[in-house]
């Protein structure tokens, strides 16, 4: 079961994320400042929740943990990444992201960002 709110109903994850003071939201499509691709947020941990040995070995810039992570589809690839928030801007092309997972999360493409499925409880 998922946390809970003030009468013991689920909060709903992008209560959380806003809590979290997350600049970017699931489905907003963005840019990486550097390494220069953009892709499609699917998820936001509102801290770096990776394990200590990814972050030694990739982030090498260490970037706050306590900030912040994104869970990325990668434009023009069928990669994920995990980004911190500080390597992010929105970007304003207003085109679409190419990705072969972009069905499983998302319903539509609209006015520059995703429309997120609705997943059954």
């Amino acid at each position: 079961m998922g946390p809970q709110g003030v009468a013991g109903e689920p909060i709903d994850r992008t209560e959380l994320i806003m809590t979290a003071q997350a600049l970017f939201s699931i489905g907003q499509v963005v840019h990486h400042l550097k390494f220069d691709y953009r892709g499609v947020i699917v998820d936001v941990d509102a801290e770096f929740e990776g394990s200590d040995s990814w972050y030694d070995e990739v982030a090498r810039s260490r970037p706050p943990r306590d900030k912040p992570w994104y869970h990325i589809l990668v434009d023009d690839s069928d990669r994920i990444t995990y980004v911190a928030e500080r390597h992010l801007e929105a970007d304003d092309s207003s085109e679409p992201v190419t990705h072969p997972a972009i069905g499983a999360f998302f319903t539509a493409f609209e006015d520059g960002s995703y429309r997120l499925r609705q997943r059954a409880n």
